[in-house]
């Protein structure tokens, strides 16, 4: 768990478990997955699951929406308050009764858009290696 905290991304199992392995050289990685579907089966983190994509944990559990770069794969915590949300979910039939929010918008983040701009819609963006996997070092 506190691995996933210290992630500034939303990293897969596979790299909660390289990050733990430091610490604990003897680790399994099958053990890094059973503890972090506990953790969310238990609400203590989440699990998200992206169409088409390696599973991804949150250590971030509150109701929040995602932004995810179409180009590179890097997603980000979109800051939309949890009024704009309960608001959105009040307005479901009643006869729903909502237990989890999944909101995920789609766009270029800053990097992938930038070479955009500086060509003018020449696709320079290949091999650009930021994204969610990819941590800021």
């Amino acid at each position: 768990m506190e691995e996933l905290r210290n992630c500034r991304w939303h990293p897969t199992a596979d790299e909660v478990y390289e990050r733990v392995r430091r610490k604990l050289p003897r680790i399994s990685l099958g053990t890094v997955y059973r503890n972090l579907e506990v953790l969310a089966l238990q609400g203590t983190i989440r699990k998200l699951d992206i169409c088409g994509r390696q599973k991804r944990f949150d250590a971030d559990p509150r109701m929040h929406c995602h932004v995810r770069c179409l180009e590179c794969g890097a997603m980000d915590d979109l800051p939309l308050g949890d009024s704009t949300l309960s608001r959105a979910i009040g307005e479901i039939d009643a006869s729903y009764e909502i237990r989890e929010v999944r909101l995920e918008f789609l766009g270029l983040c800053p990097k992938c858009r930038a070479p955009e701009r500086a060509c003018r819609g020449r696709d320079t963006r290949r091999g650009h290696s930021g994204g969610v996997g990819r941590p800021d070092t």
